[in-house]
């Protein structure tokens, strides 16, 4: 079925305030219809994007959140204060959080369910690093990070988000092929199927994450179950971020 595809710009912790306006603007300006855009950018800079994307369709996101509502949770964000901001999206499971900052399945599936339960849309992520691809784990480690995801609690189709983004693609300069992507998204829309029921899954957008380009872009979102992108460093530049976003119409 006809998914409309969805780009969204994954900023890390980069940019400053002054830069990350001059960013939001641009994209904004830049932004074609018939494609769903966001950013997620880092957590002091939301309330200045957010202000700078008013008015247009992009949507505002965040890198991660806290699952608790409030309290003595020093240095953490609830997911109440980024709708706060403005925010309509929040990533969770991302490659760097599970492996960098030692979030596990337990921690990521919390982030989860509370995201998607206030609302927002939740955009979860899975894959694999090199040595499980090396091992043939690529499929059993996206099924176990797919099922952080509980169906009893996730009902509407339009705002849940699985990004693939293959741990040895990110920041690297080295993608996968258009043939390995499309074999690990068909995988997660079957798992999805699975898990929930087939028509769920035929509605649920897979972006592709892992060294997104303005020169691979074309051929990875031609793959059938390929429905966008999370882009990390092509987005920080608003021409080469578009120019995906495009290639996705």
């Amino acid at each position: 079925m006809a998914r409309t595809g969805f780009v969204a710009g994954n900023w890390k912790m980069n940019t400053n305030k002054q830069g990350a306006v001059a960013l939001a603007k641009a994209v904004a300006q830049g932004a074609p219809a018939g494609v769903q855009v966001g950013v997620a950018v880092p957590f002091v800079y939301l309330d200045a994007v957010g202000q700078a994307l008013a008015g247009s369709s992009v949507m505002l996101g965040a890198q991660d959140a806290c699952w608790l509502p409030n309290g003595a949770c020093t240095g953490e964000i609830s997911i109440e204060m980024l709708k706060d901001v403005g925010a309509k999206f929040v990533l969770t499971g991302h490659s760097e959080r599970r492996h960098i900052f030692g979030d596990g399945p337990e921690f990521v599936a919390k982030k989860a369910h509370a995201v998607y339960s206030s609302g927002l849309t939740l955009i979860h992520c899975v894959g694999e690093t090199l040595e499980q691809r090396d091992a043939n784990q690529t499929l059993a480690v996206v099924q176990k990070q797919l099922e952080e995801l509980q169906p009893a609690s996730i009902a509407d189709p339009d705002r849940l988000v699985i990004a693939y983004e293959p741990v040895w693609a990110i920041g690297t300069g080295r993608n996968a092929t258009n043939e390995q992507a499309q074999e690990v998204h068909a995988y997660i829309r079957q798992a999805l199927g699975k898990l929930w029921n087939q028509n769920f899954a035929s509605q649920v957008r897979i972006q592709y994450g892992g060294s997104m380009k303005p020169d691979n872009a074309a051929g990875l979102l031609a793959q059938p179950d390929v429905d966008g992108g999370l882009i990390g460093g092509a987005a920080l530049k608003a021409e080469s971020f578009l120019a995906i976003v495009n290639a996705a119409k």
